[in-house]
């Protein structure tokens, strides 16, 4: 069975895909293609109630870049659900990604590589019997 997205929350992650900020943009350059690490990334993904900056789901990375308005509370409990859900979050702030842009790829390579790969079990195929077989 799919995972069903909201449909207000998909909308809303494709509005920032298409607006995105000036520090996402610039790291989404070094992300998008598998050009880190050979690990792919996505924008603006929606996990649970939340729509997250990028994410790998080959490893279950989450990366945030922060602006000065972010609710430090907010975003703590925020990362211990993902935790929960089995994910780890990496958070930078838009001063990170635009003034040390080598410094937060090789943060992010670094633990991409540290997670181990998440294992996903393939839907099973139901039996033949039943469906006019």
């Amino acid at each position: 069975m799919a995972l069903r997205i909201n449909h207000i929350r998909g909308e809303r992650a494709r509005a920032m895909r298409n607006a995105p900020t000036e520090p996402e943009k610039r790291l989404w350059r070094h992300l998008s293609n598998s050009q880190l690490g050979g690990f792919k990334f996505r924008r603006q993904t929606v996990i649970g109630t939340y729509i997250c900056d990028f994410s790998c789901s080959q490893n279950g990375l989450i990366i945030e870049v922060d602006g000065d308005t972010h609710d430090v509370d907010a975003d703590m409990l925020r990362d211990q659900m993902l935790m929960r859900m089995g994910f780890f979050v990496l958070r930078f702030s838009n001063s990170d990604v635009m003034d040390n842009m080598n410094g937060v790829l090789e943060a992010i390579l670094s633990r991409a590589m540290a997670l181990p790969e998440r294992r996903y079990s393939p839907t099973p195929t139901p039996p033949l019997e039943g469906r006019g077989f």
